[in-house]
């Protein structure tokens, strides 16, 4: 498969199964900051697409790619769904970042995506930051949901037990402190790094993976076609890397909400997004208001995975309980290590 790109991504050399034969879209976003800028998504039907759609929603520094397992499997399950995935703005093939971006910028661009194509019958899929992305953006409509699931995020205000992003994956290097350590034009090597190998590993493996991937992008032999290329031809631009930065420097205080200054358009709040979702979530979703199904998966070497989180998720979504599932040996990008069991959530929601 070639694409013909119609951004100004970086990532010009996407692997043959970046999406589905004659999949691919370009969406121009209308207003917000991002007005004009061009959304790619993939949108593929098996079958009819009747039962319903599946949106995947990404998170940083990653593409809709992190979900080719997961999708792979829902194709080859024959159901007859419609699956759409975007990449965020400055990730995989939209267009690049022009300001520090954070998920509140990018819930309002995937909510004109949604609006644009009148996704109903939604099952919700999110990881990472993803969370807030997708629960922030169809919030507002949460008529469109009949279920979500949940790979390693959170809405919530970040428990301080266990790990956090400030003692993980290691208490002398935690991931919140990676972009002040880490140069702008090295943190590709970063992504490159942590999306497609972030199983638990101890200190010295870690130094070891994380310099070979660091001196690979530097030297430019991180191979085209791979997915270690994916996640980071993109931060080539500078532009990119800043933003996907900024929201790792977010990590510490993620679900409480934070205050910042972008360089281009001042300062930045998202108390009330995050004050929205959690006040919104159950009174939507919850037993009292669609009760959609909801399914949580969950690797647990790392601060979205612990029982302490998943304890917020169950609360607010008692549905959750019945399709939950912890796995004790797994790390942050579960769904590159998980993805039929994260399949089989979505494909028994789209059958009820």
């Amino acid at each position: 498969m070639s694409l013909d790109i119609h951004s100004n991504t970086p990532l010009d050399q996407p692997p043959a199964d970046y999406c589905p034969d004659d999949s691919a879209r370009w969406h121009t976003l209308e207003s917000g900051r991002d007005a004009g800028k061009t959304l790619f998504y993939f949108d593929h039907c098996v079958g009819d697409g009747s039962a319903g759609t599946v949106l995947l929603v990404h998170g940083n520094p990653e593409s809709s790619y992190t979900w080719r397992h997961v999708r792979d499997a829902l194709i080859a399950s024959g159901q007859p769904l419609r699956i759409v995935a975007p990449d965020h703005i400055g990730l995989g093939l939209s267009d690049q970042a022009s300001f520090e971006m954070v998920d509140m910028h990018h819930a309002d661009n995937l909510r004109q995506l949604v609006q644009a194509l009148d996704l109903q019958n939604v099952t919700l899929v999110v990881h990472d930051w993803g969370g807030p992305i997708g629960v922030g953006a169809l919030l507002d409509a949460p008529q469109r949901v009949r279920g979500l699931v949940v790979a390693n995020s959170t809405v919530f205000p970040m428990p301080d037990d266990g790990y956090t992003y400030t003692n993980y994956p290691f208490p002398w290097l935690p991931w919140f402190l990676t972009p002040r350590l880490i140069p702008d034009a090295l943190w590709g090597g970063v992504a490159a790094a942590v999306v497609s190998h972030a199983q638990p590993q101890s200190t010295l493996q870690f130094l070891r993976l994380t310099t070979r991937w660091l001196w690979a992008w530097w030297r430019r032999s991180i191979a085209p076609g791979s997915a270690e290329y994916v996640w980071s031809e993109p931060m080539r631009a500078k532009t990119n890397a800043r933003s996907s930065k900024r929201m790792v420097r977010q990590t510490p205080v993620w679900g409480h909400g934070y205050r910042y200054r972008d360089a281009q358009h001042g300062e930045q709040d998202n108390h009330a997004f995050y004050q929205n979702m959690q006040r919104q979530l159950t009174a939507c979703w919850g037993p009292q208001g669609q009760s959609i199904q909801a399914a949580g998966h969950f690797g647990q070497w790392d601060a979205c995975g612990k029982d302490s989180v998943i304890a917020q998720w169950t609360a607010a979504l008692p549905n959750m309980a019945d399709d939950l599932h912890r796995y004790p040996d797994c790390g942050h990008f579960i769904e590159e290590e998980q993805p039929e069991a994260i399949a089989q959530s979505i494909l028994r929601m789209a059958a009820g």
